[in-house]
Formats: structure tokens, sequence, C-alpha cells
């Protein structure tokens, strides 16, 4: 079973701060890096940490950083399906503050423009029974004709729609799988109360659904709408940037492992709180080690 993720790739440029600036003011960081990031590629290595066989498309900028984006994605990806544009790479910008909370602004010039259905190449390659997984970060339209590609091919359809395109969501009639934050369930639903907003989801066209909820873990509905919650551990803080990442990439791995989704999201939820003990986006992201222990151990809890 494999699992191909459509999405974004960008250069991370991460500024540490006591607090976040008010408007006008300059703070000085405590530490800045680059590193790899885009919503896209941070889901793509989760899943192949998993030990997953991932497809993973995007786009890069035919300069330095899509060179670079390239040689740093090939330590866990295949990376010839990525799309070499004439334009600048990808960035973000991210603030993280000494609670672990993060602000990000992004660039996405080749995401706004990249179609993967325009070259042919990528119905074709959906099998009957792989996941394909997408983000917001595409074009609202380009987004919706991928995730109806896969599914009449047979695929089961993963979206985590972030960043949410207000008004410009994908027909959740074409998503087997959807995966929100309270906020973005909240925005889709109109549901203030996080299980009814999970449910709603299910109601509208998902064949299920994932409410994440950060440190409370998350509540995962089925589709005939029950839902369950799954605990987190208690961890210290350090960056929640990526955390959503590594859980979406987490679970799509596992499920393509044959891991049933109750047990797939507690895996992804303890994968999530590895990450937030660490700095960083797709850095921080549990390495393949961890990832087998983890869906080793949390298998035998639940046997």
């Amino acid at each position: 079973m494999r699992v191909h993720v459509v999405g974004n790739v960008c250069v991370d440029t991460t500024f540490r701060l006591d607090r976040f600036p008010a408007a006008g003011e300059t703070l000085n960081a405590s530490g800045h890096y680059d590193g790899l990031g885009g919503k896209g590629a941070n889901q793509a290595v989760a899943a192949a940490r998993t030990g997953a066989d991932v497809r993973f498309r995007a786009a890069i900028g035919n300069d330095a950083a899509g060179a670079w984006i390239r040689e740093q994605l090939s330590r866990d990806l295949d990376v010839r399906h990525l799309t070499t544009l004439p334009l600048p790479s990808d960035r973000s910008t991210i603030m993280v503050d000494a609670r672990g909370e993060n602000l990000i602004v992004t660039g996405a010039n080749c995401a706004a423009v990249f179609d993967p259905m325009a070259d042919g190449g990528f119905a074709p390659s959906i099998e009957r029974g792989d996941i394909v997984v997408m983000q917001g970060n595409l074009h609202p339209d380009v987004t919706t004709a991928c995730l109806r590609a896969a599914r009449a091919a047979g695929a089961m359809t993963v979206l985590n729609p972030s960043p949410l395109n207000a008004g410009h969501a994908p027909p959740l009639s074409v998503v087997s799988l959807a995966v929100a934050n309270a906020s973005e369930a909240a925005q889709l639903t109109g549901a203030g109360d996080p299980e009814a907003a999970v449910r709603e989801l299910v109601r509208q066209g998902a064949g299920a659904a994932i409410m994440t909820l950060g440190a409370d873990g998350c509540l995962v509905a089925d589709s005939k709408g029950r839902v369950e919650q799954i605990a987190a551990r208690k961890v210290a803080v350090v960056d929640t940037s990526g955390a959503g990442d590594v859980f979406c990439g987490c679970l799509a791995g596992c499920l393509a492992a044959g891991i049933d989704l109750t047990a797939a999201a507690r895996i992804a939820v303890r994968a999530a709180g590895i990450s937030v003990g660490r700095t960083g986006t797709l850095i921080s992201c549990p390495d393949g080690h961890e990832m087998k222990m983890l869906m080793e151990t949390t298998e035998a809890e639940t046997a």
C-alpha cells in the first residue's frame, strides 16, 4: 500500500523569542536557524519514517534553495517526482516563544501554481488501496481534482485542510478521512463543541474524521459518527510547530501498514508528543527507529 503525499515544500527560517513582538516592535531572537519544512514535506517524511513506501509530489524553484531542498529531502524520500518551476523556492518564517507556541508566515509562490494533474502522471500512478494525503497549500481546485482522481482510482484519500482557504475547502464527499485541528474543524462545520464538530465532518461527507487537540490528544469519529477520545501523554513542550504534520504523516504511514484507525491515531499522538519536545519542524520528527518502537509498543498495548 503506497502513500502518495501531494503538497508543498519550503525552507523554514525559525526564530526563537521569549515572547512574540507587538505590532511595530523589533525584538532580537535568542537563536535562529534554517531547516526543511512545508506541510507536504513534513507529512511525507513522517510517513516514510514509519516504513511506508512514499511518493511525494511538490514544486521547488530553480534556485539554490531548490537544490538544497532536493538534497535534504533525498535523505528520506525519492525526489524524482519533484517539479522544478522558474520561480523562487517557497519559504516560511517561524517565530517560537518561550511556551513553545508559534506564528508562521509562508511565501508560497511554487505551491500556488503547482498542479500535479497537469503532466498526466499523477492519476495513473495511483493504484487501488493506495493512500493519497493532501493539505491546503495548493489551489483549492487542484486539491479537489487530485482527491477526485484518487477516489476514482480506488485510493483512500486523507485531507488535512491546513492552511484553510475560507469558503474554498474541497467537498468532504471526496475525502475518506479528514484530519483537522479544533480551529479548522470549527470553521468547516460552524460547530464550536469539539465532539459536535468532528461528528459534523462525517455528516458532511467524510468517511471518518479526526480532530487534533494538542496536549489533549485527539478525537476520532468513525463512519457512523461515533467518537472516541485518545489522550496524549504529558510532555515538556519546547516547540509545537510541525506537530500536526508529524501526526498526519505518521497516521498515514500506520494506516498503510494495515493498522486500524484508532490504533494509528494513538501512535500518531505519541509521535507528535515526541516532536513538541524538540525544536524545529521537520527536524523534530521522530526518526525511523523511534517510529518503529512507537508502532510496536502501542500495538502490543492494544493487543
